[in-house]
């Protein structure tokens, strides 16, 4: 049987995402085949291309390039600069790659890192990033971000928003519904039978009591206690400072944070390069490095393909999990 590809939206063209994905190609070839969906012209000849009409012929064409599905954007890339003559072709790889992860020509979805402001401006680019664009492709479902590493997985219940409004975005059926994708996420794609979930407080010292803070003792603690009634192993709410040391981490296998800096701290820590950002709640698998654009070092060749490696990794354990 022909193993369906992984799918790989190019991302900025301007950007480092051209360089990792040939990078990536050249450690994998056809091992683990992907496809590349882009301009070959924004690839600036990095690697043999092998553009391919059928997904299915991927496999085959990774043993001499990399397999292209070729986009034509209006403009040529320029390293460092991004040009948003080139926003809606950026837009389009990310909707093709849905569209065959969706009808099972490719059997997960990786993204490069984009900019949005290229996007807005050349595009009007009307979502804060990949994952809600995502989720508006599936047909509006709820979904969250995950943080992985062979170290640790760890999911923000809440994620861009300014600190000061953290404690009013975080009610009860959305923590809930936060930790339940969590759960159902680990399950399905991750092949986790009984999930371990362990979830931070609020405040310093998980509130002490409420003598730090409230929403621990009303809303949190509460809600976890209605979740194991139901059966789910769910710890907490926990102190933030004590979760992420090594023995904490070993009575886990996901950790609940209430907010970007308290999830994304930890795991860059302990893996700055290697981390996997992944979007669960989709019908479909995705990853993604767990970087931007590094517009500073495109074209340089300095660009670290390790986290692009382990997003493609991680992909295809996911589909295996799935039975993809």
């Amino acid at each position: 049987m022909t193993l369906a590809p992984i799918a790989v939206s190019c991302g900025e063209p301007a950007g480092i995402g051209p360089e990792i994905a040939a990078r990536a190609w050249e450690h994998f070839r056809e091992r683990l085949p992907l496809l590349w969906i882009g301009d070959p012209r924004h690839l600036h000849g990095l690697v043999p291309v092998e553009e391919v009409a059928d997904p299915a012929n991927a496999a085959r064409a990774a043993r001499s390039g990399l397999p292209v599905w070729p986009l034509r954007f209006p403009k040529p890339s320029i390293p460092g600069t991004p040009d948003p003559a080139n926003a809606q072709g950026v837009i389009d790889a990310i909707a093709q790659g849905v569209a065959l992860v969706q009808d099972g020509r490719a059997r997960a979805l990786c993204t490069a890192p984009i900019h949005k402001k290229a996007l807005i401006d050349g595009a009007g680019f009307g979502y804060p990033g990949h994952t809600e664009y995502l989720a508006a492709l599936a047909g509006d479902v709820r979904v969250v971000m995950m943080l992985a590493c062979d170290l640790l997985k760890v999911v923000p219940a809440t994620i861009h928003i300014p600190l000061a409004e953290v404690p009013g975005a975080l009610t009860a059926a959305g923590l809930a519904e936060t930790i339940r994708i969590t759960d159902a996420a680990l399950r399905r794609d991750f092949g986790i039978s009984a999930p371990r979930i362990a979830v931070a407080g609020l405040n310093p010292h998980a509130g002490e009591g409420g003598a730090m803070g409230r929403e621990e003792v009303s809303m949190i603690g509460p809600l976890l206690d209605t979740l194991r009634a139901e059966g789910m192993a769910v710890a907490g709410p926990m102190s933030a400072d004590t979760m992420f040391h090594a023995a904490a981490r070993a009575r886990y296998d996901a950790a609940i944070a209430m907010y970007h800096d308290q999830a994304l701290i930890p795991i860059k820590t302990l893996d700055f390069a290697g981390g996997v950002n992944v979007t669960l709640g989709l019908p479909f698998i995705r990853t993604s490095p767990d970087h931007g654009t590094a517009l500073d070092i495109a074209g340089t060749g300095v660009a670290d393909p390790s986290s692009m490696i382990a997003a493609l990794e991680m992909a295809q354990r996911m589909a295996e999990a799935r039975g993809a």
